[in-house]
């Protein structure tokens, strides 16, 4: 598993995971499994779109930002 962060690509209305070398995933689509960390613990998740875009199990306001697995 690769660790980065969760950006916001507002081109492709999609979430994708930007790595520390610089370069990104290219795009999470619904049901993509992955780790995020909270409170210092890796907690697997996944990402949804509803209303707008959300990880299943985790309650967070806002996903830009936060450090994943993947």
């Amino acid at each position: 598993m690769k660790k980065g962060i969760l950006i916001y690509d507002s081109s492709t209305n999609r979430f994708d995971v930007l790595y520390e070398e610089g370069n990104s995933y290219g795009g999470l689509h619904c049901g993509t499994a992955m780790e995020v960390l909270i409170n210092d613990e890796w907690v697997p998740t996944r990402i949804e779109y509803g209303n707008d875009w959300y990880l299943v199990g985790v309650q967070k306001e806002s996903l830009p930002g936060l450090q994943v697995r993947i």
